[in-house]
């Protein structure tokens, strides 16, 4: 099936980052949030960050146009009847997800992918409240959309090998690098970041070291581009504890149990950047 129109739920960090890949690529794109303003806040965000690149002479304003041209921000889900993909990118809880699958289920053309951004929720038991278990997919993307190359494609227990493939290569015409991965917990990147990123922070509960020496190891001394810690203030602690938590009732093992300064930061309500305050004030 031809892919043209991409409808994509959700207009926050993530699916606005994935509005703006599509669009640059030429589909066109319905970016939508639960309320007007929220779908309009997505595009706007879009807008700013496009600015951003004018300012550094990557592209100029006629690229922006076109671009915002080619994505409307809507607040229902009745447009979704006009597009040949979803991508699904709401917040991370599974009754919520839930929904809006059974609700894109009916709207939808029998043979269009219903995809979701999730990562690290079962895309087998969202496909299991769908009429389409066979066109069911976790196309998980990585933050900042536009920056990050990769995608996990997440095959479900239904998922076909023609969704797989229609997926996989529209992966590649968005310029991305795709990687297939089973449905587990956590998939292939969470698994192995976030016991990575709880480890750090036990090792800062512990007093091994504090956050500052632990990043500057794990960067110095393991090549990476940025600390464990201020990696989760990046991410939001409460996502990382989420993640866990999956992790830990998924597999039921208790190298997965969160660390309790984790816990204890999220009941504090310092979760990283997007409040000012994690590991790190900002």
């Amino acid at each position: 099936m031809s892919i043209q129109t991409i409808f994509v739920v959700g207009a926050g960090q993530m699916g606005a980052g994935i509005a703006q890949v599509a669009a640059d690529k030429g589909f066109a794109v319905l970016l939508h949030d639960i309320t007007q303003e929220l779908a309009d806040k997505g595009k706007n965000g879009i807008a700013k960050g496009l600015d951003k690149l004018i300012q550094k002479g990557k592209i100029d304003e006629a690229k922006k146009a076109a671009l915002l041209g080619r994505i409307r921000a809507v607040s229902q889900f009745a447009p979704a009847a006009d597009a040949d993909l979803v991508i699904e990118a709401a917040t991370e809880n599974m009754d919520i997800k839930k929904k809006i699958f059974v609700e894109l289920d009916k709207l939808c053309r029998p043979e269009v992918i219903l995809a979701t951004n999730t990562s690290s929720q079962s895309v087998t038991a969202l496909a299991a409240v769908t009429k389409r278990p066979d066109k069911i997919i976790g196309m998980h993307f990585f933050n900042p959309v536009p920056v990050m190359k990769l995608i996990e494609i997440v095959n479900g227990l239904a998922t076909s090998a023609e969704t797989y493939q229609t997926i996989y290569e529209l992966s590649v015409k968005l310029d991305k690098t795709p990687a297939k991965c089973a449905d587990y917990p956590g998939f292939v990147s969470n698994r192995v970041l976030m016991p990575m990123i709880n480890e750090a922070i036990s090792c800062l509960h512990e007093h091994v070291a504090d956050a500052e020496a632990i990043d500057t190891v794990m960067k110095l001394g393991m090549n990476h581009p940025m600390g464990p810690l201020a990696l989760a203030d990046l991410i939001g602690l409460d996502t990382c504890l989420f993640i866990m938590q999956r992790l830990f009732h998924g597999f039921g093992d208790s190298k997965y149990r969160p660390s309790p300064l984790l816990i204890k930061m999220v009941e504090a309500g310092k979760l990283g950047r997007k409040v000012g305050e994690g590991f790190y004030k900002y």
